[in-house]
């Protein structure tokens, strides 16, 4: 059985930093590759951020580019989201979830709260 477990999240004030991180269990971390995703109040969940099973490519979404760096450590099973000059509009309840061959997204954990205060 899939589990992924998000921890990193709480209260920060505008321009502060979070790093927030998902551990894996029950399948073989490093063939997947992961991803960052997150919904905000009254808004559709939106994808964030991916990383190839190697680590090696990441993509992200234009309005976090330059400011939230997705890594991964295999040998831990972990994957990270380090959030930098996070805005009030960062606020989410952020996910991380892994992929299957085909690049589909198969598991969710179950989130972890973000609050930017302004």
């Amino acid at each position: 059985q899939v589990q992924l477990v998000e921890s990193g999240g709480g209260l920060v004030q505008a321009g502060g930093s979070l790093r927030l991180s998902c551990a894996a269990s029950g399948r073989t971390f490093s063939r997947y590759d992961m991803g960052w995703f997150r919904q905000a109040p009254g808004k559709e969940r939106e994808f964030v951020a991916r990383i190839h099973w190697s680590g090696g490519i990441t993509y992200y979404a234009d309005s976090v580019k330059g400011r939230f760096t997705i890594s991964r450590d295999n040998a831990k099973n972990t994957v990270y989201l380090q959030m930098n000059s996070l805005k009030p509009e960062n606020t989410a309840v952020y996910y991380c979830a892994s992929a299957v061959p085909g690049g589909q997204y198969a598991y969710w954990g179950q989130g972890t709260q973000v609050t930017v205060s302004s």
